[in-house]
């Protein structure tokens, strides 16, 4: 063998090398980690869970809607992943037990916990909010969130430290650009309870943050109108509603696309891991340069 090919030979293999140690490290960021995602059925969660998946996390899917789940649930098992599904409504509090006491039944411990499940108001002022909508609305986005921080806490506690990830929104930083006055007010609250509970908690290595996406494709209204009824109520209150809606989404035009639940999975990723270890109490938003106008 010729000494320039010796050295061709040399080159191919220390770039085949550094190839599979490059394969080896990638899709490793949560390993040995176990995380619990609601909302994982469909949009930002199914993005969020399937993403953990492929960096090695155990993730426990929570879903109201089963048949979702399971399908969710049956294609990354297929894939090799470690997952698991639990059928939930986050507005129950013995649903919230129930998932976090058979993660750590299968799994043993618990590392982070996404509170994504969320329904949507259609943008209902709130002189026409019934207070069944806004009751719904609280319970999901906000008293869900709540109870399944509370519930974790002194497990994280024990363990040494955990990651909490809440997905708020835009509208829990501005008026009416992201929702109803319901919806608008529940993020709020979350994004106010995400700064409160990283304070509280930040000595126990334990991390809280939120991501505030703007415009993002996923069913989040179609889950609405069927958990909540929230496009059935505003069509029989408001007799002149694309008056209004127009009114408040006129912003729109600065911001015409939407973002993928992928995305928004990338954003998650990165404060659930540890390459996020100093950020807490953070509102990390994900909007395309939304709310720079």
């Amino acid at each position: 063998m010729n000494k320039k090919a010796l050295i061709s030979g040399l080159i191919f293999f220390l770039a085949l090398f550094a190839g599979q140690a490059h394969a080896q490290s990638e899709g490793s960021r949560l390993s040995n980690k176990t995380a619990l995602v609601t909302g994982a059925a469909s949009g930002n969660g199914k993005a969020i869970a399937t993403l953990f998946a492929r960096e090695k996390a155990k993730v426990v899917l929570v879903d109201i809607n089963k048949s979702e789940l399971e399908k969710v649930v049956a294609s990354l098992s297929e894939q090799g992943f470690d997952v698991t599904g639990i059928e939930a409504d986050v507005t129950k509090e013995a649903d919230i037990q129930k998932m976090v006491d058979q993660t750590l039944a299968k799994y043993g411990r618990l590392d982070i916990l996404v509170n994504n499940a969320g329904i949507f108001d259609e943008l209902m002022p709130v002189g026409e909010v019934s207070d069944d909508l806004w009751y719904k609305i609280m319970e999901t986005n906000l008293n869900a969130p709540m109870r399944a921080i509370r519930k974790v806490i002194p497990i994280f506690e024990k363990q040494g430290g955990g990651v909490i990830v809440n997905t708020a929104s835009i509208a829990g930083l501005t008026g009416a650009r992201g929702g109803g006055a319901a919806y608008v007010a529940s993020k709020h609250g979350l994004i106010g309870l995400t700064k409160n509970v990283a304070f509280n908690y930040k000595e126990k290595n334990i991390r809280c943050n939120a991501v505030a996406p703007g415009r993002v494709e996923t069913n989040l209204r179609a889950n609405s109108e069927r958990l909540a009824g929230s496009k059935s109520a505003r069509d029989r209150s408001i007799e002149n509603w694309k008056d209004i809606e127009n009114k408040v989404t006129e912003g729109y035009i600065t911001n015409m696309r939407k973002c993928s639940p992928d995305e928004i999975a990338k954003v998650v990723l990165f404060l659930a891991s540890d390459e996020a270890s100093f950020v807490n109490g953070s509102v990390f938003v994900a909007d395309g340069g939304w709310t720079s106008y």
